[in-house]
């Protein structure tokens, strides 16, 4: 069985805010930001299991399984396996049921993506992306990502790839195996540029595709920054008031202008977040705005 490439959109929903991430939400929030993010245009839907124990997962395949399945692409991630008994306290706001265990095994990446399936209520993946491997080096390269190209070229799913929050040991993904795609956290924005210096470069030349996450930097910059903002982001934030430029729009456009990155990904807890996302997304923004901005960057 032969599966087109992906092509990715240049813009994604991530799905941690609906595992309660920081903040819990109901199931209908969860439900209504997907259904505005559809309404707004976007067909690319991340996940993973690690997002709330599972319930990013089961949140957003109950938002989508009734969408055409052909109409949109879905990714998720294997690394953690969600098993009952009592977790430790984390970034996410869930009963402590269940916990995740690390496991990059052949056997742990087969299970990984069949309980994503189920939670999900979706017949398959588009995309299955290594999860955090930073304390797993030699297995994940040897073991983990092999296991995930078998599945590609069966046709289980259509790209393969590693999702972490540093560039370094992305790059080495990217020099030493042979993934699709690498989906870059914290690396690629504003305020942290760590993966321009060799992880972009290489992508680039390899025809390796990056997305870029938590462009936001963690909600720091969302909106325009008040007076008690830190000193880096009061100069970006000087710099767009003069040429009109909301900060959330060079937050999601910023990462685009570098020719590797073909998509960004944005969370939202709520329905009104994801309009107001894509209102500052489709700002027309002025060569000058790059130019003066480049120069207060660090």
């Amino acid at each position: 069985m032969t599966v087109p490439p992906v092509n990715l959109p240049q813009l994604g929903l991530g799905g941690g805010p609906l595992g309660n991430y920081l903040v819990p939400i109901t199931d209908d929030q969860a439900y209504a930001v997907v259904d505005a993010a559809w309404e707004a245009g976007i067909r690319y839907f991340d996940t993973a299991p690690f997002y709330g124990n599972g319930l990013s997962e089961r949140r957003m395949g109950m938002a989508l399984r009734a969408r055409p399945r052909e109409s949109f692409i879905l990714s998720t991630k294997v690394g953690r396996l969600v098993r009952p008994g009592p977790g430790e306290p984390g970034i996410f706001d869930v009963p402590p049921t269940h916990h995740c265990e690390w496991d990059f095994s052949r056997d742990g990446v087969l299970r990984s993506v069949d309980e994503s399936v189920e939670r999900l209520g979706i017949d398959r993946v588009d995309v299955v992306l290594l999860h955090d491997p930073d304390r797993h080096w030699p297995q994940a390269l040897d073991e983990a990502l092999p296991t995930l190209a078998e599945l590609r070229a069966q046709g289980v799913v259509r790209a393969v790839g590693v999702g972490m929050n540093q560039a370094e040991m992305l790059d080495r993904f990217v020099k030493y195996a042979d993934p699709d795609l690498v989906l870059a956290a914290n690396t690629c924005t504003l305020l942290r540029r760590t993966a321009l210096a060799e992880l972009l470069p290489r992508c680039e030349s390899q025809g390796v595709a990056v997305v870029a996450a938590s462009v936001f930097d963690r909600g720091l910059l969302a909106t325009d920054p008040g007076a008690d903002a830190p000193g880096e982001i009061q100069r970006i934030g000087r710099v767009c008031a003069r040429h009109g430029v909301p900060l959330a729009a060079a937050a999601m456009r910023f990462p685009l202008r570098q020719p590797a990155v073909r998509s960004i990904l944005v969370g939202a807890h709520l329905p009104g977040q994801i309009r107001a996302n894509m209102n500052a997304f489709a700002r027309d923004i002025p060569d000058e705005f790059w130019a003066d901005l480049e120069r207060v960057l660090p």
